[in-house]
């Protein structure tokens, strides 16, 4: 990435903008980040600052993206959420998210970029902090949900106070989001994250079983556990498939030992196929009728429900924060009351008996899900580049710390 000298610039002219992480795997926002940054070509210069070496790296380094790994430590990367208390957090792992951030303002100072966005709610923490002592503005991009069956009720009240002061611009994934990370003198953007549609060939055998499937990683909170008990209860042997694909990404290792002792406990043996991680999640999805996304605790937007939808399938979700923005129900997908095994089961079962009503919602829901391509999204956020640098320009910049 190449230095700049000065914010101020022309609208025409490319922003240096060094992006952050603390995870380097293919989960939902490393994958949103990957397809944002190639759309904003042109405009954006940018530079991605991981604290982890894994798969993404050579991902945006394939697509051209200036990458660099500046390790942190282990237990301050992975610090669980139920441990995110203020008045008693892990002293190593504060220790070690201390002198990252040291680190990470230095390298700030090196860079000197525009603008500093970070993509995940611990970037957000220890990336605008650093840029803080680099005297360079930070957007904090948040994907989570702020509640208390997602993080501790101090650890909100903290992260909604550091929101509220330390970034010059917040932009969330949805209105479910949003209200949940407001507060009083605080703007919060809503953008979806990007979602790339491919076409799509799903050529049918006559006489072939339904495929019904599920996408993402494997753990208790994406509702697997939801989706394997609704498929046996609604459609009998011989009449579908179902296929979970992904894996236990962040160790939930346990969890998918339960989910193959519950396809055993089912009967459903000969009926699912669990695939592990796949990387090309298209083409997965094209050899789908029906995605079902099970999860039992509100989303914040569901990147895989858009994605289903990209690829004209019938989308079955949970009707709760982003997916229940994305779909309209029987119009372009179908909703359920999250976690209602009975009403996931029914809707199954609809879906299963017609064929025009999958071909139906798949169609339209193709149709939305252009709404949410990177060329789409890319300039809402540029938008939001040029607000943050201009109001930074109307106060006295930050000086950076030494």
């Amino acid at each position: 990435m190449t230095p700049s000298p000065s914010i101020d610039r022309t609208p025409a002219e490319r922003l240096q903008v060094v992006y952050l992480d603390h995870c380097a795997r293919l989960s939902g926002a490393e994958l949103a980040m990957l397809r944002l940054l190639p759309a904003l070509a042109g405009h954006v210069d940018p530079h991605v600052i991981l604290a982890e070496d894994g798969p993404l790296v050579a991902r945006l380094r394939a697509a051209g993206v200036s990458t660099e790994v500046l390790p942190m430590a282990e237990s301050a990367r992975n610090l669980s959420r139920d441990r995110v208390r203020p008045s008693r957090l892990p002293g190593a792992s504060v220790a070690h998210a201390g002198g990252y951030t040291f680190a990470l303002a230095r390298r700030l100072r090196q860079l000197r970029p525009d603008l500093v966005h970070t993509n995940s709610l611990k970037a957000g923490v220890y990336g605008s902090v650093a840029a803080r002592m680099a005297g360079v503005p930070a957007i904090w991009h948040v994907r989570e949900r702020m509640a208390d069956d997602y993080l501790p009720v101090a650890a909100i009240r903290m992260i909604r106070t550091l929101a509220r002061h330390l970034p010059a611009a917040v932009i969330a994934n949805s209105e479910s989001t949003a209200e949940a990370v407001a507060t009083p003198g605080r703007k919060v953007t809503v953008i979806a994250s990007p979602v790339v549609i491919e076409a799509v060939t799903r050529p049918r055998p006559s006489g072939a079983p339904l495929r019904v499937g599920m996408v993402g990683r494997l753990a208790p909170s994406k509702g697997q556990h939801v989706f394997l008990e609704a498929f046996a209860r609604a459609l009998p042997p011989g009449t579908a498939q179902a296929v979970v694909i992904g894996s236990a990404i962040f160790g939930e290792t346990d969890y998918e030992e339960q989910l193959r002792a519950q396809i055993c406990s089912l009967g459903l043996d000969d009926r699912v196929e669990m695939t592990g991680f796949r990387e090309d999640v298209s083409g997965e999805l094209a050899t789908l009728d029906v995605l079902v996304h099970a999860s039992v605790i509100t989303e914040g937007f569901g990147q895989v429900v858009v994605e289903g939808m990209a690829a004209g399938l019938a989308v079955v979700a949970a009707e709760a924060g982003g997916p229940a923005e994305v779909i309209t129900h029987g119009c372009d997908g179908l909703l359920y009351p999250t976690g209602d095994v009975d009403a996931l089961a029914g809707l199954l079962h609809q879906l299963a008996s017609d064929e025009e009503l999958r071909s139906r919602l798949g169609a339209a829901a193709r149709r939305r899900a252009q709404d949410f391509t990177p060329e789409a999204i890319a300039p809402q956020v540029l938008a939001l580049y040029r607000e943050a640098l201009s109001r930074t320009l109307q106060k006295p910049r930050a000086r950076p710390a030494e």
